[in-house]
């Protein structure tokens, strides 16, 4: 029943799909920009759920690769 999911639930699941939709993205850049998307979603899910700090630490930290590699490397 979807009236019964919570904001948290909600956020982990939009969060999963923008991710598994950056896997299906063609080119790198898109890649990365959709994926810290998911990343930035993933850490607020995290937060929701009472500072789960595995999920907040992993895709912080991916987040801050994506914007290496898009920002600062500009060599791909």
């Amino acid at each position: 029943d979807f009236t019964s999911i919570n904001t948290a639930e909600w956020v982990g699941y939009i969060a999963t799909a923008v991710l598994l939709t950056s896997f299906a993205m063609k080119q790198l850049r898109t890649l990365r920009i959709v994926n810290s998307v998911a990343c930035l979603l993933f850490v607020v899910y995290g937060v929701l759920l009472t500072n789960a700090w595995p999920i907040i630490i992993s895709n912080a930290a991916i987040f801050v690769i994506n914007i290496y590699y898009l920002f600062l490397k500009k060599n791909q």
